[in-house]
């Protein structure tokens, strides 16, 4: 019975801290997956030295540095250069021909992470002959994470599996041309970031802010609950040009969403869709 009480005790704080962290700060994270968010909650009350979830929040709504490594902690960030490199190659072969059709080509990556899907589809658009005339918006929850995103500076332990990826995802050339080395880091060459802009964005609350050819949205909304999806696919749907493409994470689907009777697959095992009306 205690048991029970105390779990009632701490899902009431962490609805408290979030309803707080949304009025104080702008981020609403109230719509993500409740077991996730409670495990990763606890973890930062952890890692603060606390002993409950209310500390956690006095200490969040009083200390903006504290908001800044809840944030790193709470919010989701796992990426990898060529993510599902059979994805990279089906939009290399099936998207890319449609991209080639327009004379300036917009995309936008929601919660681009730490940047590097940003860059691997930065280096298919260089490799196809079109990332001259090709904007990226690159966008996440966190200015902090943003920030590590512009930099481009990645682990050389990562490096042999990210030029293994590279490679399945039919990569035309040498992987190490698109980076420097030190003897720690790589660093993603500035000729492949001269056409990326890096801004911070809240699927959440923010609206769109421009209309797009592709939408890289991939293992993103795994996190949020069904209100919260609908509410970003919306959001997506509104942001994509007439035939504009989407590309969601595997674990993903446009199945049960508003707008699925909107959109053709290109690729439906990939995730893949063509917005169609």
């Amino acid at each position: 019975m205690l048991g029970a009480e105390l779990h009632h005790t701490e899902v009431l704080e962490v609805e408290l801290l979030l309803a707080g962290v949304a009025r104080r700060y702008g981020y609403d994270m109230r719509g993500y997956s409740r077991s996730s968010l409670m495990r990763r909650v606890r973890n930062a009350v952890h890692q603060e030295g606390l002993a409950t979830v209310s500390a956690l929040q006095e200490k969040v709504l009083h200390e903006p540095a504290a908001m800044v490594r809840f944030i790193e902690r709470v919010a989701v960030h796992t990426t990898a250069m060529f993510r599902d490199a059979d994805v990279f190659r089906a939009l290399r072969e099936e998207v890319i021909p449609v991209l080639r059709t327009y004379p300036f080509i917009r995309i936008w990556h929601a919660g681009c992470a730490s940047g590097e899907e940003v860059y691997s589809l930065a280096i298919v658009l260089e490799e196809e002959g079109l990332y001259d005339r090709c904007r990226l918006y690159a966008t996440d929850l966190s200015d902090q994470v943003v920030e590590r995103a512009r930099a481009g500076v990645f682990s050389l332990r990562n490096l042999r599996d990210h030029t293994v990826a590279y490679q399945k995802a039919g990569g035309r050339g040498d992987f190490s041309a698109y980076y420097q080395a030190d003897a720690h880091n790589a660093v993603i060459r500035q000729a492949l970031r001269r056409n990326i802009i890096f801004s911070q964005h809240n699927l959440v609350c923010d609206g769109p802010f421009n209309e797009f050819h592709l939408i890289m949205c991939r293992n993103v909304m795994i996190y949020f609950d069904r209100e919260l999806r609908d509410h970003v696919h919306r959001l997506l749907y509104d942001s994509l040009s007439q035939f504009g493409v989407l590309s969601l994470g595997k674990r993903e689907s446009l199945h049960g969403t508003p707008h699925e009777s909107r959109y053709e697959p290109i690729g439906e095992e990939l995730r893949v869709y063509r917005k169609v009306r």
